[in-house]
This record gives C-alpha cells, sequence and structure tokens, in this order.
C-alpha cells in the first residue's frame, strides 16, 4: 500500500506540473481511500486482483475527493501506480483515458464499469 506522505509528494508534483491548490481536503477521506483495496472479510480479500485493486482505489479518490484540487489526476496516477507495481499497465488513447476518468468522476461509471473497463485497456508490461 503506498503512503500519505508519498500520495502527499505525488499529489504536490502533479499540482506543480498541471497546476491548481495544494493540499489534502479531508486526510481520513484519502486514507479510507487508500485502504479500500486491500479490505478483508473474513481474512478474504474483497478486492482479490490488482485491476479490483485499482479499480477500487481510483473510484474512492474520484467520488470522496480526499484534496482540494486535483482529484482526478492524482487518483489516475494512483491507480496507474498499483498496476505498474503488479506488473500491468493501461493500453489506451489519452482521448480513452479522459472519458474513463471523467466517466467515473461525473458518476456515470461505478464500480463493475470500471472493473470492466480496466479488463479491456490493461496489459501485462514487460519487465
Amino acid at each position: 500500500m503506498i503512503s500519505i506522505k508519498e500520495v502527499e509528494e505525488i499529489h504536490q508534483a502533479l499540482i506543480n506540473t498541471f497546476g491548481g491548490s495544494h493540499g489534502i481536503r479531508d486526510v481520513s477521506v484519502l486514507e479510507s481511500a487508500l485502504a479500500r483495496p486491500f479490505q478483508c472479510f473474513y481474512n478474504k480479500e474483497l478486492h482479490p486482483t490488482p485491476i479490483h485493486k485499482a479499480a477500487s482505489l481510483i473510484e474512492s479518490i474520484l467520488m470522496n475527493h480526499p484534496f482540494i484540487d486535483g482529484n482526478k489526476r492524482t487518483g489516475y496516477v494512483l491507480m496507474r501506480i498499483l498496476l505498474i507495481n503488479n506488473g500491468l499497465d493501461i493500453s489506451a488513447s489519452l482521448d480513452e483515458k479522459y472519458k474513463f476518468v471523467i466517466s467515473i468522476a461525473s458518476g456515470q461509471s461505478k464500480f463493475e464499469q470500471i472493473v470492466a473497463w480496466l479488463n479491456n485497456h490493461v496489459v501485462k508490461t514487460d519487465d
């Protein structure tokens, strides 16, 4: 799991590069979003695959807005880091990625639709 400190550094770099306001709006919401992919119930993972983990992470960040600004950018980057750390990455055009993120942020895509999109656009990386 990625730490709050690492997330803050990623968020700061994104804001510095692309603009916006720095800062976490609600640290407990951020902690919850970062923990969600790794939740268990009776010792069984609720999100057993990297794709399910990635879907839960981006959905939590985009829907719950833990940052003052840059939630979509940061959520996408965190999702991608999770995938890359598991030997996966997204294969899609910039337009497809943009529409994907906007569909989540607008509430059009929920968890199962996010998983489906990722299943269709995630590829194994050459390590």
